[in-house]
């Protein structure tokens, strides 16, 4: 494969301009921004000279929008423009949106009439909802036509259309009406009328709606396209699953990142000052719960110097409280991202992570208590450690599935802020719990 990607760039580079003409159309834009990636700013420059402009602007489609703008510049002015025009509208506008403001009016400046409008108004939606995805280029057909003057219609559009999968019927006033699959169509005698093989019930997404809600209805339905709409219902657009793809990476990236407390941004070849802005903060933030645990414990200092076991013991009860939560945790930010958490099966869901927790404890603090005896000799100090446990992976369980919860409700994404709650919950209600009944047991363990 690597050699094939050298190849490639050999090819882009040496190559004849008719060979390249011959065979462009088949090579994959993913592949020749792969090989630009291979290049120098002088080799780069060449293979772009050599590519039509719907290659290059492919190409762009693929690239990241904060690089995009590089590579434009590599080009005359008068290929930028032809360039852009061919660019697709929902990357286009992207691409805009990712820029300065020198360089967002230096682009808009080479738009033609359309194409800036067309901007304009996509930079309107916010970039994380459908509105924001969604591109404009879209095959609408009318349902008072035949199948033949429809397929003579389809000949003649634009072949910019970001998807063919689907035929959207509206009247003329843009409403969405329903929505043919190109297998129908092409599958129907010439003189069936289009309202007899349009299906009404057409999925379709609002422009405001967040892209998450988007990629579920991606997920639960199965559809390469889904048409976008307005209040009114108006098809303002349309949204691919290639489009969707983006989003999962992203959402999940960003779920990632935050429950081990990182900015969304951050990448792996950020520089130091970029990763410490992402990082310290939340280190900043755990270390004011880890000393909110520490004071707990120093509450306990005279129980702790009277059983040394304790000392021993106690890192055991809010480790194993912590990974619960965390267990519990990660299920249940996932579910409430894939909207599988709903309010039909939220107590069902509730009472089974009670019951994980408190069975989990149960059989944990059976192994911990028995492994007490042995090493101390102590039949109560292994019933203080098991009390503890079973009431911290209770305790773990239950807040792993609130506090996103309460966040989600509260408006905050439950990936930002609940690994700090749930393992600052655990860590001080474990040492409160374990050295509390130590405490209350002191008699007989010393």
């Amino acid at each position: 494969m690597n050699e094939q990607k050298k190849d490639l760039k050999q090819f882009l580079l040496t190559a004849d301009l008719q060979e390249i003409k011959e065979v462009e159309e088949y090579l994959h834009p993913v592949d020749i921004l792969d090989a630009l990636h291979r290049s120098n700013d002088e080799e780069a420059e060449i293979i772009l000279s050599r590519l039509s402009d719907e290659t290059v602007a492919d190409v762009l489609d693929e690239e990241d929008d904060e690089d995009i703008y590089s590579f434009l510049k590599k080009l005359s002015v008068p290929r930028q423009n032809e360039v852009l025009e061919e660019m697709s509208s929902d990357e286009r506008a992207d691409f805009v949106r990712a820029l300065d403001e020198d360089e967002s009016k230096d682009v808009m400046s080479k738009l033609n009439t359309e194409d800036k409008k067309e901007v304009t108004e996509l930079l309107q939606y916010e970039p994380d909802t459908a509105g924001g995805l969604m591109a404009v280029e879209v095959i609408t057909i009318y349902e008072n036509r035949t199948v033949l003057k429809t397929l003579e219609y389809l000949q003649k559009t634009d072949p910019e259309a970001e998807s063919a999968y689907y035929l959207f019927v509206t009247d003329r006033q843009k409403v969405l009406k329903g929505v043919i699959s190109l297998r129908d169509l092409v599958t129907s005698s010439f003189d069936t009328l289009i309202s007899e093989i349009t299906n009404p019930n057409v999925v379709s997404v609002h422009t405001d709606d967040d892209q998450e809600k988007v990629a579920q209805e991606f997920e639960k339905y199965g559809y390469m396209a889904l048409p976008v709409v307005d209040s009114g219902n108006h098809l303002k657009g349309i949204i691919t699953v290639d489009d969707v793809l983006d989003i999962i990476q992203e959402e999940t990236t960003e779920d990632i990142h935050q429950m081990a407390g990182l900015s969304k941004e951050e990448k792996v070849d950020d520089s130091l000052p970029e990763a410490m802005h992402s990082r310290l903060p939340w280190l900043i933030i755990n270390l004011a719960t880890a000393v909110l645990a520490a004071i707990c414990v120093a509450e306990f200092s005279d129980t702790i110097s009277a059983v040394v076991a304790l000392a021993a013991i106690n890192p055991i009860i809010a480790g194993m409280g912590g990974n619960a939560g965390t267990q519990s945790l990660t299920l249940i930010v996932r579910g409430i991202a894939l909207g599988e958490l709903t309010g039909e099966n939220a107590k069902k869901i509730f009472l089974k992570e009670v019951g994980v927790g408190l069975f989990s404890g149960i059989i944990i603090g059976i192994i911990l208590a028995i492994g007490c005896y042995f090493v101390y000799g102590n039949m109560y100090l292994g019933l203080v450690a098991f009390l503890a446990i079973v009431g911290n992976m209770l305790i773990a369980t239950i807040s792993g599935y609130a506090v996103p919860v309460i966040l989600q409700k509260l408006h905050i994404d439950p990936a930002l802020a609940s690994t700090v709650f749930v393992t600052t919950c655990t860590d001080c209600c474990g040492f409160l719990l374990f050295l509390g009944l130590a405490t209350v047991f002191l008699p007989l363990l010393v």
